[in-house]
């Protein structure tokens, strides 16, 4: 057999193991392993294993993960999400379907400061449906719209999918964080869209909240101020050249303490905050080793090469091609976690993107969506289980909120596509 046919040979194993249960991590080392012993010899194979997992874990350039995953989980651990949103309440509340919109601009805010599709999910879904359900609210858009947000986590800055991404690819993370700015704001506006026409279809849907004062509203206003400053310094520093990623990070998780500390954050709150936080990393840099393995595999059998020359060579327009990438990404996420797709799949694609010409800071912003939509389509969508998980609601009912949420990413990718300076221009505006 040649090289190509063992490469795709192993691929084939691979999604087959997963279908078995085992974890990605585990089976791409395997399959990396096994793959490099065959096509050369078990000495080189077991060497490769072993640098790879010790660069992975000793990588100073990682420690970036577990710094901006522990900042996540400090903010979600503490009432900083809840601060966040009685604030954003007082300025929206008021409008049809404000408080949805409340929920929309309080995830947003806390995304600057967590970069958890999960703990947003999470927190929200506590904090925020009980107060739809309390002022009458429709199910269906009070889960859709926490479901929904929840997504967020992997696009607005620090996200952990744009950091592996940056890892994975060898892009600038700092430029990463820069170009899903504009984007994130973008689908947050059109969030908030999707409810204003929601419940101007169907008044029934929402009911209003009490008007608050503007002395309410300037009272409640340190909390923006707080994560505000705490986001421009740290994305402001590391494209100024102030401090590297894992720096800012550092200090980042730093200020989130300090702000959780000062408003009585309690040391039990703390240590599972810790836990959480070690138990994610480690999740990730297992996933991330074992994708170096098999990326090596996959180089031996030059399949990313092979992939870039046959899909550059396709005689249809180069987003059609596009697209085609963003389905396949789509359809693995269908059967693995969407996450440990990106991880498995981006080396192979990730050459071809290049060849055709497109932007690699544009591509991962795409990527980023394209995972956003896969959190929350079934049969795998990791923010529709968590949102079913705490509050008990059947899943047609939490689908059904979720779809018209889905259009507006579905959306948000076509204006990318159509202009793709609405990733661009920040990066190479500070750059």
């Amino acid at each position: 057999m040649s090289d190509v046919t063992i490469g795709i040979l192993g691929i084939f194993v691979l999604m087959a193991m997963f279908l078995t249960g085992i974890e990605l991590a585990y089976g791409m080392t395997m399959i990396g392993f096994l793959g490099i012993a065959y096509l050369g010899k078990f000495g080189a194979a077991s060497n490769q294993v072993v640098k790879d997992f010790f660069d992975t874990f000793t990588s100073y350039g990682f420690t970036v993960i577990p710094i901006f995953v522990l900042m996540g989980q400090v903010a979600s651990n503490s009432d900083i999400a809840k601060k966040l949103y009685n604030s954003a309440e007082k300025f929206v509340g008021h409008i049809p379907g404000g408080i949805a919109m409340t929920t929309v601009v309080g995830a947003t805010l806390f995304k600057a400061m967590c970069g958890s599709t999960l703990a947003t999910c999470a927190t929200f879904a506590g904090i925020a449906i009980p107060e739809m359900t309390r002022l009458g609210y429709n199910k269906k858009l009070s889960l859709g719209v926490v479901a929904s947000v929840g997504t967020l986590g992997m696009l607005i800055p620090p996200s952990v999918s744009l950091i592996i991404y940056g890892i994975v690819t060898e892009q600038s993370i700092g430029k990463l964080f820069l170009a899903g700015v504009i984007p994130g704001v973008l689908i947050s506006s059109l969030f908030i869209l999707v409810i204003y026409g929601w419940v101007k279809l169907d008044p029934s849907v929402a009911q209003l909240a009490p008007r608050s004062t503007w002395a309410e509203r300037i009272k409640s206003s340190p909390d923006f101020f707080w994560v505000g400053l705490i986001f421009f310094v740290v994305i402001g520093g590391m494209m100024q050249g102030w401090f590297s990623p894992t720096e800012a990070g550092s200090i980042g998780t730093a200020a989130v303490l300090i702000l959780a500390f000062s408003r009585g954050f309690p040391f039990g709150k703390l240590v599972t905050a810790f836990e959480e936080s070690l138990r994610t990393a480690c999740m990730v840099l297992l996933l991330i080793a074992g994708s170096q393995v098999f990326g090596h595999f996959l180089a031996v059998t030059s399949i990313p090469f092979v992939t870039a020359d046959w899909v550059a060579g396709l005689p249809i327009n180069r987003y059609l091609v596009m697209i085609l990438i963003i389905l396949i990404y789509l359809l693995g996420g269908s059967f693995i976690d969407d996450l440990a797709f990106m991880i498995l799949a981006t080396p192979i694609f990730f050459p071809a993107v290049v060849k055709l010409g497109f932007d690699p800071i544009w591509f991962g912003i795409i990527i980023a969506i394209t995972l956003m939509i896969g959190v929350i389509i079934p049969p795998v969508a990791i923010a529709v289980f968590i949102v079913k998980n705490i509050t008990g609601e059947p899943f047609n009912v939490i689908y059904a909120g979720v779809y018209p949420f889905l259009l507006a990413l579905v959306a948000a990718a076509a204006l990318l596509f159509a202009f793709p300076q609405l990733a661009l221009w920040l990066p190479g505006y500070v750059g």
